[in-house]
């Protein structure tokens, strides 16, 4: 009799996921109610904007770009009788979700709709609906023999912290602007809305002054070394000083658009006067002790 049991609770473990695949959503959602059924996006892909808005226009053609991998073809409509995807901001504000928060729903005949009272609110819902879509949407080329589908559920979440940072040091290494839009991009697609950019450091200066030209033409580059931290061999005077980098002043205004257009505002960090050793390289006025200085 046990051993029947056991087959049965087997054959359920097995069978229950083919039918009703649990959903996981990163971070986790404060509501989930996940149903039977899924919508599947068919011969196209069709999403309605709403609101005449260019915040939301701007969430729309990036879902538009993101959802091209699908190999479907995909539309923007500001409206659409029969649309996939409907973006929809209150009319009278949701206390309950404020400025970032969202609402998602899926039905099996209308779709997906995400409503929120802010377009903050619409992103983070479209990257919700991401993380719904079979694993292959973050491939970078058009996918094939993928049933392109979402299931049935309804979502409610908003932050628990105003507040969701990460930090990319950009000083210690440099990292281009393909990087950090990367990093931007892995930052929203978890809904963090800031990042704190180490611009600064002993290791090298990173953002263009025009007025101070030496901070990068002299602070930004230093003796290309690997191994463990402190135990790297003192460079010698003749030795290449050509490993690093930094960011003109058209570089950071692309990278603060960048982000802005996905909710993540930018802090800088630039160390004054501590681990400032590649500005005292530049301009060694800056420091009362005398000596010969060089990035590190």
């Amino acid at each position: 009799m046990l051993a029947r049991i056991f087959v049965v609770i087997i054959l359920f473990i097995l069978i229950v996921p083919a039918s009703f695949s649990q959903v996981s959503i990163i971070p986790e959602p404060v509501s989930l109610q996940q149903k039977e059924g899924v919508y599947n996006f068919k011969t196209q892909i069709v999403i309605e904007e709403g609101a005449t808005n260019l915040a939301i226009k701007k969430i729309a053609d990036w879902l538009k770009e993101k959802l091209s991998v699908t190999g479907l073809p995909v539309s923007i409509a500001s409206t659409a009788e029969k649309a996939d995807i409907h973006f929809s901001l209150n009319k009278t504000a949701n206390n309950t979700i404020g400025k970032e928060g969202y609402q998602l729903s899926v039905s099996t005949n209308n779709g997906v709709t995400i409503t929120a009272n802010d377009p903050s609110g619409l992103f983070y819902g479209a990257q919700t609906l991401l993380q719904l879509l079979p694993a292959a949407i973050e491939s970078k080329t058009p996918t094939k023999n993928i049933s392109w589908s979402v299931p049935v559920v309804e979502i409610t979440d908003y932050p628990r912290f105003g507040w969701r940072g990460l930090m990319f040091d950009v000083s210690r290494h440099f990292f281009g602007v393909k990087d950090v839009k990367e990093f931007i991009d892995d930052m929203a697609a978890y809904k963090y809305n800031l990042l704190h950019m180490h611009l600064s450091d002993d290791q090298g200066w990173r953002i263009e002054i025009k007025s101070l030209p030496k901070l990068t033409s002299v602070g930004a580059w230093r003796v290309d070394k690997t191994g463990t931290f402190g135990t790297f061999s003192k460079p010698e005077p003749d030795e290449p000083r050509n490993y690093g980098g930094f960011f003109t002043q058209n570089d950071i205004k692309e990278l603060v658009q960048y982000a802005k257009d996905r909710f993540i505002n930018i802090m800088p960090e630039v160390d004054m006067p501590g681990h400032s050793l590649a500005a005292i390289a530049a301009y060694p006025d800056l420091t009362c002790t005398p000596g010969t200085y060089q990035v590190s």
